[in-house]
């Protein structure tokens, strides 16, 4: 498993300023070595959005006599430091942002005396992308056609002249658009809203992936990687490019692939002229309010889900191609926020999957289970994110000393349910908290030794017996509707039922180990579902998945032949001709169930029983033993610790009898557990529960010791 590290490094008490990232210093290596970090995310080569030269400024500048006293090193030095631990580095492409700042200047414009922060001196102006453009500063910066020979063109053969003009995101009525969760209230720079779809735009982040791959980075990671769809919860994107797109995408529809409502609202249209927000406008609609019942709202979302999954693919390629002309292989990532859907069709072209998570709180397992169904055999990586959750109430007990042990759990947790939590060092506290997440160095080196030290006892693949299907089409409305918010607030309306979500969490928080199997919905995402990857599991709980595709349904009936069992919760198949329903609704395997009654989600029995508040998931490992991951979520906020369970009773069913049980535990504790063994059920007994506790239930002795040689056996 990778261990990864957030690593903005951004300083404590004052904001998170986008897109520079502060500047790097030796002794930051020091404490990656003290995390066993494999890989830093979000954590170089920021400044391309501001202007390729400040971004060349990052990489090679030349830092002062007085700032190498203390250590410092630009990018490329502190890159090739980190190499020398096996530590990779990923470069960040902001793609979404184009940013201008407030800065001073010497009269002659020569030296910048105050930039974003400013101090009344010097003469007063913006400097930025626009800037960069219109060559407003050659006493400072090298021209645009150094980096564009000959300049940029858009798509109506013009060339461009204003970066920020040719290639922010509009709404409706052609405002640009801001990204307003990068932006500081208290501060006077402009962040734009930046559109990919515009062609212009991906020959300038082609240039930022240039000059990350010279400085050295092992990857490249495309953040806001489902621009321009961000732009949706400002009312947006209604450009030019968005606008011809969608005209471009309706005319090779030719009307297939339309329900009736779209037939009938296209019906008197001339698609050779069309633009879809003056349409709208003539009808009434703003694509702000009520934004999912818009005409045509869910052609134009597949159209944007198209256009991303091409021109994220157009920039990994291009990294992977720039890299092998510079004899490297370079890795290519994104930061998949909340790893939705939208996402699933670019995750053939990442070789790590690197997410945020859209509300981080104390405990939630079913979620890293989906990030786990989400990335299958990819490593994958997750960052916290601090709005719309519990990470400033953390970083404030932190602060005053308290709150390790959920800091524990919070890093823990990942590994136990197939994800790697990464190690927060100065991570993003938004726009608005002035601070960053720094964790006690102490707390995180401890995590991270067992995590690595016990690297073993991690795996890709589950023991699990049961799985709950992620159907997406069924549940893209839903989730949209109970997530609606934007991305300062991430708030939840829980007034919205999600069967999906009630279901995994019902199951999660009864300790009930389980796997995800998303069911794309086929056309913003290939359908790759077939019966062999259901076969594994003894029960498949289907919550609300009234849309299947044909060979989604087919996938189902065979496993039902096969023996498998259906917890049908709600509709299935309601889509697909009734004699297809009734094949999988009426098979003698079938049942029925309810989304919160954990007997009738699972009509074969429990696979585990606990008698702890925990949760659970059992790994499959590379020899074939079970590794039972056990996380204790009984924090006691009077006493600021996780209360140890005592003599925990536990029962695992697996495939076939294991004759040895050990537990390893956070504490740094190794025991060797008296088992019964009935068939495939074992029956053991955990004296004491910590924070974290892994059970592994093997053939044989995989060589486990402790400080006095051989393990504590525990009758």
């Amino acid at each position: 498993m990778q261990r990864g590290v957030y690593f903005d490094a951004w300083f404590p008490r004052q904001h998170c300023y986008h897109p520079s990232l502060p500047p790097r210093r030796l002794r930051m290596v020091d404490d990656l070595v003290d995390y066993r970090a494999t890989v830093l995310v979000w954590a170089s080569l920021g400044g391309g959005s501001l202007s390729l030269p400040y971004l060349e400024q990052e990489a090679f500048g030349e830092i002062d006599a007085r700032a190498r006293f203390y250590g410092f090193v630009n990018d490329s030095e502190f890159i090739a430091e980190c190499h020398k631990h096996e530590i990779k580095v990923f470069g960040i492409v902001f793609e979404a942002q184009g940013w201008e700042f407030p800065v001073e200047l010497s009269d002659d414009e020569t030296s910048i005396l105050a930039l974003n922060e400013l101090r009344d001196v010097g003469k007063r102006d913006w400097i930025g992308l626009r800037q960069f453009s219109q060559d407003r500063y050659p006493k400072l910066w090298k021209p645009f056609d150094h980096y564009f020979p000959g300049g940029l063109v858009n798509s109506d053969g013009q060339q461009v002249v204003d970066l920020i003009e040719e290639c922010c995101s509009r709404d409706i009525d052609q405002v640009a658009l801001h990204a307003q969760w990068v932006e500081c209230p208290d501060r006077e720079h402009r962040c734009f809203y930046m559109d990919r779809n515009n062609p212009v735009w991906r020959e300038y982040l082609k240039a930022v992936i240039r000059i990350q791959i010279d400085a050295g980075v092992d990857g490249v990671q495309l953040d806001e990687a489902e621009l321009p769809m961000g732009s949706f919860q400002y009312g947006g994107c209604f450009c030019k490019d968005c606008m011809k797109g969608f005209r471009r995408y309706l005319l090779e529809l030719d009307g297939s692939g339309l329900d009736s409502t779209e037939r009938g609202d296209l019906a008197d249209v001339d698609l050779a002229t069309f633009h879809y927000g003056d349409w709208l406008q003539q009808r009434g609609f703003d694509f702000k309010v009520d934004r999912e019942s818009t005409p045509l709202f869910g052609l134009y979302y597949r159209y944007q889900c198209a256009a991303i999954r091409r021109h994220f693919n157009e920039l990994a390629t291009y990294a992977r191609e720039y890299g092998r002309s510079q004899g490297r292989e370079v890795l290519v990532s994104g930061n998949f926020f909340n790893v939705d859907p939208q996402y699933l069709a670019l995750a053939d072209d990442v070789d790590i999957v690197i997410t945020e998570m859209r509300n981080t709180t104390y405990r939630q397992p079913e979620w890293f289970r989906y990030v786990a169904a989400f990335a299958g055999d990819k490593d994958v990586l997750v960052v916290e994110n601090p709005y719309g959750g519990v990470v400033p109430e953390l970083v404030d007990k932190l602060h005053r000393g308290r709150g390790h042990d959920l800091l524990r759990l919070s890093l823990f947790e990942g590994a136990a349910f197939g994800a790697n939590m990464t190690a927060p060092y100065g991570a993003w506290m938004g726009a608005t908290i002035q601070d960053s997440f720094y964790a006690p160095h102490e707390v995180v080196s401890e995590v991270q030794s067992f995590l690595a030290d016990h690297d073993d006892l991690f795996s890709k693949e589950s023991w699990n017996s049961v799985a709950v299907v992620f159907s997406v089409e069924s549940t893209r409305a839903l989730i949209s509707r109970q997530d609606r918010s934007d991305n300062i607030r991430n708030a939840r309306d829980e007034s919205i039922e999600v069967p999906y979500r009630v279901v995994t969490s019902a199951l999660a928080r009864s300790a009930v180990p389980f796997d995800v199997v998303i069911f794309p919905d086929g056309v913003t995402a290939d359908d790759r579902v077939h019966a062999d990857h259901l076969r594994r599991y003894r029960t498949l709980v289907l919550p609300s998945c009234e849309y299947l595709t044909p060979g989604q349904a087919e996938a189902l009936r065979d496993y039902l032949d096969m023996g498998g069992c259906c917890v049908v919760v709600g509709g299935v198949g309601d889509n697909l001709p009734q004699e297809v329903q009734d094949t999988l609704s009426k098979h003698p395997n079938t049942r029925q169930g309810a989304m919160t009654s954990i007997t009738s989600l699972l009509p074969l029995g429990r696979q585990v029983l606990v008698d702890a508040d925990c949760g659970v998931n059992i790994q499959r490992l590379a020899d074939g033993a079970a590794a039972v991951h056990l996380v204790n979520y009984a924090y006691d906020e009077e006493q600021d610790t996780v209360t140890p369970a005592v003599d925990v009773d536990v029962v695992v069913q697996l495939d076939r009898p294991r004759s040895l049980a050990t537990a390893y535990g956070s504490d740094g504790s190794l025991q060797r557990l008296a088992t019964q063994v009935d068939g495939t059920r074992h029956s053991l007994r955990l004296p004491v529960l910590g924070v974290y506790t892994i059970v592994v239930l093997a053939d044989g002795d995989r060589g486990a010791t402790s400080d006095g040689g051989g393990p504590t056996v525990v009758a």
